[in-house]
């Protein structure tokens, strides 16, 4: 009987990874003509990115001749900025938890900053062990360090590890708002408004938004200015240790972004879904020497969020 639960374990795990490799089949297109046609625009260092000027939106492209499901979606070659492909990319969607995009970039700033450290320990306060949703559980009577944070953000989305780096970094949530808002005009992103720095319960009429083509001009700023961040945003599954009075506890992590084990070249970033929000995605990976970013916004499920 033993020997039979066993054989029936290991055929629904292998019908499990075959099922998920049948439905998760991408297609990388041949790179070289993309390299060739991009050898003329100027790169990031010159701040000449086609991707900062809504004008050289190639209305072509827009006709959604991929029959993608989503609400939106942007394709980015990252040196330049070059956009090969949109559909409704500055249509103003919800953005769930791609918000903490936003998030970590302003994290890996204050890093290169010096204002803090990777070894600094943070503190959790109620607020941010109350926020719900995507979490590790944080005690209001623990301290993770800035890297452990930063590694729960990127590969759980955690909202009270966000949160608490949040009140960290700007002293409240709300502060740090402000910062993320002031980054996001500084970068261009005309049709994005943040009203907290999760995502979590966003909404449009409340004042909380993003577009596809908004998530691609923060997401190429942080994978160009902090390509460290890849360190963190494909990890596949790893550990936080907890310590509190009652003593330690493991708590495991696997990346909400299942590209990271499936696609090959993949280095990064962010999932968001919310009910309202539906299933989001900005990923960048890299093959044959071309970098690009894609984004998906509001597609209807999470197989048609990473087959897109």
């Amino acid at each position: 009987v033993k020997l039979l639960f066993i054989l029936i374990v290991i055929l629904c795990l292998v019908y499990s990874a075959t099922s998920f490799a049948i439905e998760s089949s991408y297609i990388w297109s041949d790179s070289s003509n993309f390299e060739q046609s991009l050898k003329t625009n100027a790169p990031i260092n010159g701040q000449n990115s086609n991707l900062n000027s809504e004008s050289n939106s190639n209305p072509n492209t827009n006709s959604n001749t991929l029959n993608l499901e989503s609400g939106s979606a942007i394709l980015i070659e990252q040196s330049t900025g070059q956009i090969l492909y949109e559909h409704n990319i500055h249509e103003k969607l919800r953005p769930a938890s791609v918000t903490k995009i936003m998030s970590v970039l302003l994290v890996m700033e204050a890093l290169d900053s010096g204002k803090i450290t990777l070894e600094d320990k943070v503190p959790c306060s109620s607020n941010a062990s109350s926020m719900g949703g995507s979490q590790i559980w944080l005690n209001e009577t623990e301290e993770l360090t800035v890297n452990e944070m930063l590694k729960a953000m990127c590969v759980v989305s955690a909202n009270d590890c966000t949160v608490a780096m949040a009140e960290y970094i700007a002293g409240s949530q709300e502060a740090f708002v402000e910062k993320m808002n002031t980054k996001a005009k500084e970068l261009g992103m005309k049709h994005t408004q943040f009203k907290n720095c999760t995502g979590l319960d966003d909404d449009i009429k409340s004042g909380h938004f993003s577009s596809a083509y908004d998530v691609g001009l923060m997401s190429r700023e942080l994978i160009m200015k902090h390509p460290g961040i890849s360190k963190y945003s494909t990890v596949w599954m790893d550990t936080i240790t907890h310590k509190t009075k009652k003593g330690e506890s493991q708590f495991g992590l696997t990346n909400t972004n299942k590209l990271v084990r499936f696609y090959d070249g993949i280095t990064g970033l962010k999932t968001g879904s919310t009910s309202k929000a539906k299933y989001c995605l900005s990923a960048t990976a890299k093959r044959n020497g071309l970098n690009l970013i894609a984004v998906v916004m509001a597609a209807p499920d999470h197989k048609v969020r990473f087959s897109e």
